[in-house]
This record gives structure tokens, C-alpha cells and sequence, in this order.
């Protein structure tokens, strides 16, 4: 138990009697449970909780729309997917886009005209008495976090991403559900497979890092997986699923989202403008299907059979897991992995925040070694480029030769 005269001594000596908690960036499974942490530890400490709905368009429009969170507020919610706060992943306040009634403005050279609206939020946060700030949201969120933290808000980072591609943590909340819901899309789709005879290609997120779609394929079995960080060789690729079809009569491929098509040197993906995360990945397992099924197919025997006489023409499906493997109900795992991030969050502020040598008082929780600590905002994002700041999968890595060992290939 805390007692009143520790309570009153961790008040005292950092100020801190308010925080602010947001979540930014996509949904993810686990969001509800670091809230509700972050709400209880706060009682703990006598410290009230205000919550900051749609990420930082939130804090944009302060007023009514900060709203305190009580212990009864959060009951019921460690099970819930998504965040009771929302969220949003549009709105970098340090360059906002500006619209009109036509959408968005753009000067005369056709470029995006963007505001600084950073100093508005900092004031709202101000007349809102928050004196420090749980930011929950990934590498763009963090950036953000790390840049109000240089305005002198202290802000206590918890790393969030499905995608576990996040620096300076060794795991993020999110992940295992989405790899749990990627191997359950593979369990209903090998059955289709198998009675049909076919290539079936499964695409799961990960943007540039195949964190997802590697964990994927060795949990669920697959006959090969295609990351962004092993270039895969289409030839090779064609001829090692011509080998599973002879051996077994089927294959099973998972996909990142982040790899390229075959026929080209550019990925699948749309640009939306204005948007701080402008690429929207999704498509490139059906570009990759269709190009396998003509390959396969391209060369016949002498009886005009593709493979054999059951598998005289071959048959590629695609589909992809999209977003039903970052909603949902949180697994176990998630659900605690977030609690002891979102505990930790209120600990280290309350216990150990201090500014570093520069006068920033950016901090995020990580995951080192099993253990809890927390890591300069300034070392997790040590650039303004999201994909510089990933962490990416190791080629050389012990995963990657655990899969090969077992006799899945990267199509190289």
C-alpha cells in the first residue's frame, strides 16, 4: 500500500496532481487495458486521470472535450478491443494541414499548405491544470510526444503497434493477438486449400517490418513467407511452390503487407494526402497470386497438365487479413503486457521522472530482457523518419533460421 505521507511527498516534489491520458495512431488490441491501468495506479497515487479522446485532434480541441476517468469509468474494459478514447491518425499538430470548405489547401505550386498548432495544445493542456502527460500510440505518435516534450510537457510514452516494430522495446502490446488472428486465418483458409488444390496467399499488415507475417508462418505452418527485409526472387519463388504442389498438392504463403509486387518495383499501396502515416498498404498478395497462377500455369506437358493430371491447371487465392487482426478481443498475453505497461506509466512518472540533460522530459515505458524500465523519448525516436525508426526483422536473426530450418521458404 502507498501511504498518505508517500503520496503526499511524490505530489509535492514532481507536481504532478493531473494526468492526461491519449491514444494515437491505429486501434490495437490492448489499448482499454493500459487505460484502465494507468486510471488505478493514478488512484493510488490520488492523482486524478483526464482523458484526451481522438489523439491529438483531442488535444487540438481541449475544452469540454477533456473529460475525467474514474475507477467506475474503466470497469469491464480490460476485455474491450479498441480504446474508449478513440483515436486518430491524421493530426500532426507541428504540421496540420489546412482545409476549407473545398477540402484540403494547397498554394500555388500545388503543395499541401500546413499550420503549427502545437503551442495551442500546450496551452490547452495548461488551462486544463494537466500536469503530465501518457501518450499511448506508435513510432508517429511517439514523434509527436517527443516534440512536446522539448515544449517542456512532460510526457511518459507507451509503446503501441501490432506491427511490434517499435525501437527501444522488445515487445509491444498488440502483437500477439494480431499473430493469434493471422494464425487462426490460416487454419480456415489451409482447409480450402487442401480440398481444392490450391496456392493460398495470406496478407497480414506490418508496413516495412515483418514481424507479423514471420511469427505467422512458423505458428501457423506455412509453406513459405515473403518479408520486406529478404528480397524474395519471383523465379525462385514460382519454382519452390511448383515443388509443394508436387509434394503435397497445396501451399500455404503469408504475405507482408510491405513487400513488393513481382512486376514491378513499386508496392501496392495508396498515398493519402495530408496524412503524417501517407501510405496505406493492402493488395499486393492478390498482385502476387495472379502472377504465380499465370507462371504455374505457363508451362504444361505433354498431356497440356500443369503439374499432374489431378492438378492439370493451378489455382491461386488471395485474401487478406486486413483489420480484423488488430481489433477485437485482446489475448491474455496482451491484456497483461498492457497492464504492467500502463501501471509502470504512472510509476515512472510519480517515482523516477526527472528532465535529461537537455531539459526534455520525454520518457517511454519499454520491455528489456522481461524487465520494465523506461527509455529517453530522444533514443526511441532519433530521427523525423517513421521507417528509419522502425525496427525491422534480422535476416540473420535466430526466427528467420528457425524457419528455414524447418523448411519454410523466403521465395529468395
Amino acid at each position: 500500500m502507498i501511504q498518505e505521507e508517500r503520496i503526499i511527498e511524490h505530489t509535492l516534489k514532481h507536481g504532478i496532481k493531473r494526468i492526461g491520458i491519449m491514444t494515437g495512431g491505429g486501434d490495437c488490441p490492448g489499448l482499454n487495458a493500459v487505460i484502465r491501468a494507468v486510471v488505478l495506479m493514478a488512484d493510488k497515487y490520488g492523482v486524478e486521470v483526464i482523458g484526451i479522446p481522438y489523439g491529438y485532434r483531442g488535444m487540438l480541441l481541449g475544452g469540454d472535450y477533456f473529460h475525467k476517468i474514474t475507477k467506475s469509468d474503466v470497469l469491464g474494459i480490460i476485455e474491450q478491443g479498441g480504446t474508449i478514447l478513440h483515436s486518430s491518425n491524421k493530426d500532426n499538430l507541428f504540421k496540420y494541414p489546412r482545409r476549407d470548405q473545398n477540402g484540403l489547401q494547397h498554394d500555388a505550386d500545388g503543395n499541401l499548405i500546413y499550420d503549427d498548432f502545437s503551442s495551442v495544445a500546450v496551452e490547452n493542456l495548461r488551462k486544463a491544470d494537466i500536469d503530465a502527460m501518457v501518450i499511448v500510440g506508435g513510432d508517429g505518435t511517439l514523434t509527436s510526444g517527443r516534440d512536446y516534450s522539448r515544449m517542456g510537457v512532460p510526457v511518459i510514452g507507451v509503446p503501441k503497434t501490432i506491427d511490434n516494430d517499435l525501437r527501444s522495446t522488445d515487445v509491444t502490446f498488440g502483437f500477439d493477438t494480431a499473430v493469434s488472428r493471422c494464425v487462426a486465418a490460416v487454419e480456415s483458409v489451409r482447409t480450402t486449400g487442401e480440398a481444392h488444390s490450391r496456392v493460398m496467399f495470406i496478407e497480414v499488415m506490418g508496413r516495412n517490418a515483418g514481424h507479423i507475417a514471420l511469427n505467422t508462418a512458423i505458428s501457423g505452418g506455412a509453406d513459405m513467407v515473403l518479408i520486406p527485409e529478404i528480397p524474395y526472387d519471383p523465379q525462385k519463388m514460382v519454382a519452390q511452390l511448383r515443388k509443394c504442389l508436387v509434394n503435397h498438392g497445396d501451399a500455404i504463403v503469408i504475405v507482408s503487407e510491405g513487400v513488393k509486387a513481382p512486376d514491378k518495383n513499386s508496392y501496392t499501396a495508396k498515398i493519402v494526402e495530408g496524412s503524417p502515416d501517407a501510405i496505406r498498404f493492402g493488395g499486393v498478395s492478390g498482385a502476387i497470386a495472379d502472377y504465380v497462377e499465370k507462371a504455374l500455369n505457363s508451362t504444361r506437358d505433354e498431356h497440356g497438365y500443369a503439374i499432374n493430371e489431378v492438378l492439370m491447371d493451378v489455382e491461386c487465392r488471395a485474401t487478406n487479413v486486413g483489420y480484423a487482426q488488430r481489433g477485437g478481443v485482446p489475448t491474455a498475453n496482451d491484456r497483461l503486457l498492457s497492464t504492467r505497461f500502463g501501471a509502470h506509466a504512472v510509476h515512472a512518472l510519480m517515482e523516477e521522472f526527472n528532465p535529461d540533460e537537455k531539459g526534455n522530459f520525454g520518457r517511454m515505458v519499454a520491455m528489456r530482457e522481461g524487465h520494465l524500465t523506461t527509455v529517453s523519448l530522444e533514443q526511441v525516436i532519433a530521427s523525423n523518419s517513421m521507417i528509419g525508426n522502425q525496427r525491422r526483422v534480422d535476416p540473420n536473426g535466430e526466427l528467420v533460421q528457425l524457419a528455414r530450418n524447418i523448411q519454410i521458404s523466403f521465395g529468395d
